[in-house]
């Protein structure tokens, strides 16, 4: 997948820097490169190899003109958006929710009658491995549209140790054919699945399950580099929920929570403690749970598109974080039932409206800092020599307009590890 590139013609290069997280003042510095006669970016062997004037190039590297190109028409060059929270091998929808949600039900009592995520789950447990590879792959092409080139996928709708498997599986699948990169996350501990309500005992016994026959087997063939829980009232307890991250530990899977989505569950004092790679959703976190995070080295991974689609009135708290020192980043939750999208250029305009962000601040969280917090912040996130040339063209002339001209698809092309994969109008096999 490797390979040459010389991107000419840009306007501007908008990037953060490093291979650790910003946080605090930090997560708005963004460099901002311009020249009047245009600014160029060189790949070689699928990394980035210069970054600058057009006449400096020259210099160094002489006319390249062997060397396949792409104009920038005068557009901002970032890196390729991370997204770090999603869930998208799954199957059927929930349209009709959406809309009872709209009518007033309450996404909590939806679920209490059969819906929610056990109505994902009856229908990814009953579709084969072959329509779920297809589905994770029409997701893909969405993402990498939007200017996505690596993201976390979790499982969670199998419940099961075959479902979940067939889930990863699909995963693996569809990854290995799509320039998309795939972090996969094991999410057995997503709800309690229906077999095990019938009495009081089935709820412990599907955590036996899932530490000691599904956590396992899932590390044992390699199909996961994470596990998660759904700490959250009325899902995992944090004591359920530690259980869990340390069966996951033990197997060499790295823990993320799903904390304090809808209460204050203990989620984010729990990833404190565990160390975790990150906090997501927050939007009910305590000031207490701020402070266990601050200094702790845990992401807090917001979902600003969770809010919006449950039409929440209560968003995470992102300037309070931010001031905290906690590293914040952006996902979109891509799935059936709380955030259908898989457009990260619609979650950084959800987090400069809705949770306060500037524009650097948003582009920092939605690349190097969710890039660190699926360690992978020493490969890409930015836009620096060395880094994987994992790269997407906005038809914009500044990086401003990511926020300013809303509604519209904003990527102009996606390079993936120095290769054209996506121009505005489909993806280039």
């Amino acid at each position: 997948m490797t390979g040459d590139l010389l991107i000419e013609n840009l306007a501007e290069v908008a990037t953060a820097e490093g291979i650790s997280p910003r946080r605090g003042s930090e997560q708005g510095r963004v460099r901002r490169t311009r020249h009047s006669e245009g600014i160029e970016v060189l790949c070689r062997e699928g990394r980035i190899a210069f970054v600058g004037p057009a006449a400096e190039r020259r210099a160094s590297f002489g006319d390249l003109s062997d060397l396949p190109r792409l104009d920038g028409k005068r557009g901002t060059l970032i890196p390729g958006f991370v997204d770090p929270h999603t869930h998208i091998p799954w199957a059927g929808t929930r349209e009709t929710e959406l809309f009872e949600r709209l009518a007033g039900k309450t996404y909590q009592a939806i679920a209490a009658e059969g819906g929610g995520i056990l109505s994902t789950v009856a229908a990814t447990r009953r579709a084969s491995e072959d329509e779920i590879t297809g589905n994770v792959l029409r997701h893909l092409d969405w993402m990498l549209a939007g200017g996505t080139t690596t993201i976390e996928a979790k499982s969670g709708y199998g419940l099961n140790l075959a479902d979940e498997m067939k889930q990863l599986v699909a995963l693996q699948r569809a990854a290995a054919e799509h320039p998309v990169r795939v972090l996969p996350t094991l999410l057995a501990a997503h709800e309690v699945p229906p077999e095990h309500r019938a009495d009081a005992g089935g709820r412990a016994r599907y955590v036996d399950l899932i530490c000691d026959e599904i956590v396992p087997a899932v590390a044992a063939r390699g199909l996961a580099r994470f596990c998660d829980v759904f700490c959250e009232a009325g899902v995992f307890s944090p004591e359920e929920s530690r259980r869990v991250l340390e069966a996951g530990i033990r197997h060499g899977l790295a823990p993320r929570l799903h904390a304090d989505e809808f209460a204050d569950s203990g989620g984010a004092e729990l990833a404190a403690e565990l160390g975790a790679l990150s906090a997501d959703h927050l939007m009910a976190v305590s000031e207490r749970g701020i402070e266990a995070l601050a200094g702790s080295g845990v992401t807090a991974v917001l979902l600003p598109g969770t809010s919006f689609f449950l039409k929440k009135e209560r968003y995470a708290p992102a300037r309070r974080m931010i001031e905290a020192g906690i590293p914040v980043a952006l996902a979109t939750d891509c799935n059936p039932g709380s955030s259908y999208t898989e457009s990260m250029p619609m979650i950084v305009t959800l987090a400069v409206f809705a949770l306060g962000l500037s524009v650097e601040e948003s582009l920092t969280a939605a690349t190097l800092n969710a890039a660190c917090c699926l360690g992978v912040g020493d490969e890409v996130g930015t836009i620096e020599i060395g880094k994987r040339a994992d790269l997407a063209l906005l038809d914009a002339p500044n990086l401003l307009h990511l926020a300013y001209h809303y509604g519209v698809n904003p990527i102009a092309a996606v390079v993936r590890e120095g290769r054209l994969v996506y121009r505005s109008g489909g993806r280039i096999v």
